[in-house]
Formats: structure tokens, C-alpha cells, sequence
């Protein structure tokens, strides 16, 4: 080693040798939920769905001290049911973006590239988990489906690269030194 070259900080030879990698697994997790949810037959991914949607009307009946009855809540119940399946979809994605943008950014991808290749990653996946749901009782791939998923996909990564932008702005300035 030259002696102008100076040792890199304990801390951040810690971070690059040992957390890097590590930045992966997040991705994956969010990847086999995903796998996961694909894997229940329409049925049962269906029950879920209108559970939450359920859920969700309750609690605006109780919140709005509405009183509805069984046959409105119901009612509501199948209204939104459609948009909260929808929004579990752009919601799973923007966390999976997020998740898939981390390890990408933390590489040293930044700008465009990032935004493309996060992008293309969470797409491709969206893709194939259409595809495997064509394989899944009572499911099926939709084309639509990979279109609300890549909805979330943006979002997730534009937050990915202001956390990291403001984290090098901030916590870790130091170790920039």
C-alpha cells in the first residue's frame, strides 16, 4: 500500500465488508412473501382480501359512528374489495422496489441506472409472478396485474435514493473522510 493512501475508517470497512452482502436479503424476503401470497389458490387469496376489505369498513363505521348494519357493511365490504386487492398489489411492489433499489444503491448504482434496473428487476418479477400464478387453483396471470404492480415500483425506488442521499448528506458524511 502507497503511503498517500490513507486506511480506510474501521466502521465503514465494517459496513463494506460485513452489511453489504447483507443488503440483499431484504429483496429476497420480500420476494418469497410475494411467492407466497401468488401460491394461495383464488379462494383463499380472495377470503383474505375481502377479510382486510371487512376490516377496513368496520372501522370506518366505528371511526364515523355510522351504525350500519350486517347487509351494509357487507356492502361496502364487496365495494372496495376490488381496490384493497389492487393496493396490496402496489403496495407489495413499492416495498419489493424499495427492498431491490437498497442493494443496487448501496453498490454505488445511482441516478437513471438505478432507476432502470430496480425497475426492470421488480417488472420482470411482477411478470413472472404472473406467470406462476397461471399454475395456482382459481388463479391466473394477468397482464393488468403487472401494470397496477409496476404502479408501486417508482415510488419505492425514488424513496430508496432519498433515504440514501440524505443519509450520505448526513449519518454517514463522516465516513466519507
Amino acid at each position: 500500500m502507497s503511503k498517500n493512501r490513507k486506511r480506510m475508517h474501521p466502521v465503514k470497512a465494517f459496513f463494506r465488508a460485513v452489511l453489504k452482502p447483507f443488503s440483499f436479503i431484504p429483496a429476497i424476503l420480500v420476494m418469497v412473501m410475494i411467492f407466497h401470497f401468488s401460491s394461495q389458490p383464488g379462494r383463499d387469496s380472495d377470503a383474505l382480501s375481502r377479510a382486510v376489505s371487512h376490516k377496513i369498513v368496520v372501522a370506518v363505521d366505528r371511526v364515523l359512528d355510522r351504525d350500519w348494519d350486517d347487509g351494509r357493511i357487507e356492502h361496502y365490504t364487496d365495494k372496495i374489495n376490488y381496490y384493497v386487492r389492487k393496493g396490496a398489489h402496489v403496495t407489495e411492489y413499492f416495498i419489493l422496489a424499495a427492498c431491490v433499489a437498497l442493494p443496487l444503491y448501496v453498490y454505488g448504482i445511482r441516478g437513471i441506472a438505478l432507476i432502470l434496473l430496480a425497475g426492470a428487476i421488480c417488472a420482470a418479477y411482477a411478470g413472472l409472478d404472473e406467470y406462476h400464478q397461471s399454475f395456482v387453483a382459481g388463479r391466473g396471470p394477468s397482464l393488468r396485474d403487472v401494470g397496477i404492480d409496476c404502479i408501486g415500483v417508482l415510488p419505492g425506488i425514488l424513496l430508496t435514493m432519498m433515504v440514501g442521499a440524505i443519509g450520505r448528506k448526513t449519518i454517514f458524511r463522516p465516513l466519507a473522510r
